[in-house]
């Protein structure tokens, strides 16, 4: 009996689906998706796509969700609420940076996303636990998602072009040196990242600080 040939290329399953739909928005964005082109970049037929996801949308949503999943949640068993807050808008961002052109579909909320769901469930979950009233938690929750998702956006310092020339002092003063900022961009983010993450849970820790002497 002859033995049945391997096909030349790995079966088309879901994660494959995703992966190859995640490397097309990492390398040219959202607008470089479609049905058409995921099939030609896994080489196979447009209608195969559809026995695993029915819309580009499904798809879309499906990429979002393994970023997600990428977030470490692990901080959230046992540590301080500050300390776990901390670490995981530090994991939370660092997904995000991997993968930015991801974040418009994210920042429409979990959706029915199972990974987003559970991100947002042990946020929630452990400000709830460590004392917070369900009404603070769930802004706690909001607050760190706009803050983590707005730093992912872009770049401050590498929004500002690397000509001295470009920056007149007679328009603008006090930028004079801003030339020299996209040399070092990811310095100065993640500086301003940490210094906006720190003023946020400072200001957080006072009002938990509030809440339990009037409690």
């Amino acid at each position: 009996m002859c033995a049945m040939a391997r096909p030349h290329k790995p079966l088309l399953s879901t994660d494959r689906i995703v992966a190859a739909a995640a490397n097309l928005v990492d390398a040219e964005g959202l607008a470089a998706l479609s049905t058409r082109r995921l099939a030609a970049e896994l080489g196979v037929s447009g209608p195969s796509l559809y026995n695993h996801f029915r819309t580009k949308d499904e798809i879309l949503e499906a990429v979002a969700d393994s970023v997600s999943a990428q977030v470490d949640l692990s901080m959230f068993d046992g540590r301080d609420w500050r300390t776990a807050l901390h670490d995981w808008a530090v994991s939370y961002r660092s997904a995000l940076r991997d993968h930015p052109n991801i974040v418009p579909v994210l920042a429409r909320g979990p959706g029915r996303r199972p990974a987003g769901l559970r991100l947002a469930d042990a946020v929630f979950g452990a400000m709830v636990e460590a004392g917070w009233p369900p009404a603070q938690a769930t802004s706690i929750g909001a607050l760190m998602r706009y803050f983590v998702m707005g730093s992912a956006l872009g770049s401050f310092a590498g929004g500002f072009v690397d000509d001295e020339t470009a920056y007149d002092p007679a328009d603008y003063p006090h930028l004079g040196q801003a030339h020299l900022l996209a040399d070092r961009q990811d310095e100065i983010d993640e500086r301003a990242f940490e210094t906006g993450l720190t003023a946020l849970l400072d200001g957080l820790a006072h009002q938990f600080e509030q809440l339990r002497r009037t409690a």
